[in-house]
């Protein structure tokens, strides 16, 4: 199971403790946010996406949306998401729990500059019903290779 693999990883930071898991679906950002009672904003959604063979994740604040124009300009192609089954494969979580925790060391993961704005936020653990409360600053160290990038626009 994703969760129990998340859980193993996250020991290495003493977090496995920290993981919550909802008696509910938290599988969209509206979901988590209601299981999570907090603004919409604050869910960490992690998209996956195939550059030129490469799997990368971003990750970003739940009230934004991918800026097709900054992320041409920051990754020099056009957007192109993956396939539920290919997340699952490539990635190793199902999608509703996607998160960047736990991923083969091939997957490539950016932070959006978008989740700054909060004290805290929430990311899932590897399920459906899964999350946990980092920082901004906990969730990079958590996730040790990602870079912060500016690719989001917040919904109006």
């Amino acid at each position: 199971m994703s969760i129990e693999k998340v859980r193993e990883y996250l020991s290495q930071f003493q977090a496995e403790n920290r993981i919550i898991e909802f008696p509910t679906s938290s599988a969209t950002v509206e979901l988590a946010a209601e299981a999570a009672h907090c603004e919409v904003g604050r869910i960490a959604k992690t998209l996956s996406f195939d550059i030129k063979g490469k799997t990368v994740l971003i990750v970003m604040a739940g009230d934004c949306k991918l800026d097709n124009s900054k992320y041409k300009t920051h990754f020099h192609t056009k957007a192109k998401m993956l396939t539920p089954e290919e997340v699952l494969e490539r990635v190793g979580h199902a999608v509703g729990g996607v998160c960047p925790f736990d991923v083969p060391e091939s997957v490539e993961i950016y932070l959006d500059e978008s989740l700054k704005r909060f004290k805290s936020i929430y990311p899932a653990c590897g399920s459906s019903n899964s999350a946990i409360e980092v920082t901004p600053q906990e969730l990079e160290k958590y996730t040790k290779t990602a870079e912060w990038i500016d690719v989001c626009k917040q919904n109006k």
